[in-house]
């Protein structure tokens, strides 16, 4: 682990923690975040192809295989965020995760490339696969699903990690390195829809092989990248302390304590004196919101202080930080839903239109390129222009909030269904009526530009929101809830496709449902593109709500500070409002004798 790796960030010196961290070590961390989106994302939409066209599943098993692969592979994220906030440090965690990776794409090259590991076409089942041949490919993506879904667990974090955020410099740094890594992972993902898709897709479906194998190849040269930046960066130790367990342990003891009446003062509440505290973390002051939490933290009379019987104030704090998250995860659910329209529908929809642009081919699965190449535009002059303008009025080091950005995405999301659905008509009314003269594929630009945009301002809102908010020793485990919304999206995907053709084959009079089969005119996709569209308007509104009910933890939302009242350090106070700055000469004296303690903030009045 290194000397440094067992010490901890926190008890480094000063000089050489400066000395480290930054944008240098984050270079290593988007040289990697491009080379490894080369062959994820191109995987994310073109696998649909490789499982119709070579494995030979059908329409919806096609599109589920993937949704189910991309929810799973979202989902153990949380697991690599467990681990590197309790055995291994975050660098430790994405070097073993990250190995696992490589694996399934080198066993995925040799399936692809050896024909008896592939299944012969069978005519009219909804999969192909049996025996060896189909342990061999779900044990691959589940290599997969682990390997990427750990990594993502720890590898974000451990960029935010080399940005001290009570430092007013590395506080802006710390918000721009969110906008940079999604910057790095679109350059890669441009090059990975185009070049690899392209590679993958020609000759008639036959070069998988070669796809998957550059995806290995380019993912193996992005962990040496990570490996060879190991000397600078600033690697937390983890806390030992199993952040589910610490959760656990609010929950039992509240049940426990159920019976019991609340104190009549939170002062009454257990809390470790900080002199007696081995914890580096600064203590939470004590929350109105989620009182039967409270309880968790009442030592019954006669009994000694333990983990399974009685929680401090801030321990309890903690989880109720997580529990206010929750709200805001569930809302985004639906948003990364639809994403997985357009890596799975409408890359067959392309396949069914006019690929040509002059006398080159595009493949269909290259389409996601334009939206990229908006966000590659788009993020520098957000990050460099609109970011620094907005700061001036806002005092936010990032501009606006996390939760406006997310809310922006929101939007975006749903004209972006609107439009697929338009689109969808018009091209399957062409291919009625004239069937050897499709409508040309880039009217799929107009979907896929929207919503690329909407994830621009989703994607980097809810990581730089879960790892503000998130508890310290909880941070990987926090940002883990972003890619979790986009697990339950992937799942959800599946559940409406199966859902809606089960429905719809009741009541059509045709007796098949709205996505049956395999050919796409004979289906209505616009009628569950229309679909997803309304559910998205709906969860805007639901989102409003729990986003204005938000107050953030430490006082750099729209709304200030208010019920999620929190105990921070005071020099993070002042520098997140600038009107304490005058003030802050006046105190000196006094926060000298009180050993510079910490602001506490309630209910939006402020307190010392």
């Amino acid at each position: 682990m290194g000397e440094d790796a067992e010490q901890g960030y926190d008890n480094l010196s000063p000089s050489r923690i400066k000395a480290r961290g930054g944008f240098t070590a984050t270079s290593f961390i988007y040289a990697l975040v491009a080379l490894e989106n080369m062959g994820f994302v191109a995987n994310m939409v073109s696998l649909v192809l490789y499982f119709s066209y070579k494995l030979y599943f059908d329409l919806s098993t096609s599109a589920n295989t993937l949704t189910n692969l991309m929810g799973s592979t979202y989902l153990l994220s949380i697991v690599g965020g467990f681990i590197s906030d309790t055995y291994f440090n975050r660098f430790q965690t994405c070097v073993i995760f990250g190995t696992l990776e490589v694996l399934a794409l080198a066993m995925m090259t040799i399936q692809a490339r050896t024909d008896s590991l592939l299944p012969k076409p069978c005519g009219g089942k909804s999969s192909c696969l049996e025996g060896g041949v189909a342990v061999y490919f779900y044990t691959s993506l589940c290599l997969m699903a682990l390997g990427v879904g750990g990594v993502k667990g720890a590898l974000a974090p451990l960029g935010a990690d080399q940005f001290d955020p009570k430092d007013p410099k590395e506080a802006k740094g710390l918000a721009s390195y969110f906008n940079w890594l999604l910057l790095s992972s679109v350059v890669g993902s441009s090059i990975g829809v185009t070049v690899i898709v392209w590679v993958s897709t020609n000759k008639n479906n036959h070069n998988w092989w070669k796809g998957f194998l550059i995806t290995a190849v380019a993912t193996f040269v992005g962990y040496v990248f990570l490996v060879v930046g190991k000397p600078f960066y600033r690697l937390q130790a983890p806390k030992g302390d199993s952040p589910l367990s610490r959760i656990a342990q609010v929950i039992v003891v509240a049940v426990k304590n159920s019976g019991l009446p609340h104190p009549e003062s939170c002062s009454e509440l257990y809390e470790i004196n900080e002199k007696d505290s081995d914890s580096t973390g600064p203590k939470i002051a004590h929350t109105e919101q989620f009182r039967w939490l409270d309880k968790a933290a009442i030592v019954q009379p006669n009994t000694d202080p333990s983990p399974w019987k009685s929680c401090t104030v801030t321990q309890v704090e903690e989880v109720k930080i997580l529990t206010r998250m929750m709200p805001i995860l569930a809302s985004t659910i639906i948003l990364n839903t639809c994403m997985a329209q357009l890596q799975t529908f409408s890359v067959q929809q392309g396949y069914r239109m006019e690929p040509h642009l002059g006398s080159f081919q595009v493949p269909a699965a290259s389409i996601p390129v334009i939206p990229l190449l908006f966000i590659i535009i788009l993020v520098p002059i957000y990050d460099r222009v609109f970011v620094p303008f907005i700061r001036k009025f806002t005092k936010n080091p990032s501009g606006i909030t996390q939760l406006q950005r997310v809310g922006v995405g929101l939007v975006l999301s749903t004209l972006s269904m609107s439009v697929a659905a338009i689109v969808e008509v018009k091209r399957k009314n062409r291919s009625l009526e004239n069937p050897a003269g499709p409508i040309s594929l880039f009217w799929l630009a107009f979907q896929y530009g929207i919503f690329g945009i909407a994830d621009m301002f989703t994607l980097v809102g809810l990581l730089e929101f879960f790892y503000k908010e998130a508890p310290e020793g909880m941070k990987s485990l926090s940002t883990s809830f972003a890619w979790i919304s986009q697990s339950f999206g992937y799942f959800l995907s599946s559940v409406f496709v199966d859902t809606i053709n089960s429905v719809t084959k009741r009541v059509a009079p045709s007796g098949k449902g709205w996505l049956h089969g395999q050919d796409l005119d004979r289906n209505n996709l616009n009628l569950f593109y229309w679909f997803l569209a309304v559910l998205s308007g709906l969860n805007f509104f639901n989102y409003l709500y729990w986003a204005t009910w938000y107050k953030y933890k430490s006082g750099d939302g729209e709304n200030g500070v208010g019920k999620a009242a929190v105990a921070v350090p005071e020099a993070e106070m002042i520098g997140s409002l600038p009107f304490l700055k005058a003030a802050a000469a006046e105190e000196e004296v006094s926060k000298a004798a009180n050993g510079g303690g910490y602001v506490v903030v309630e209910e939006g009045n402020r307190k010392e």
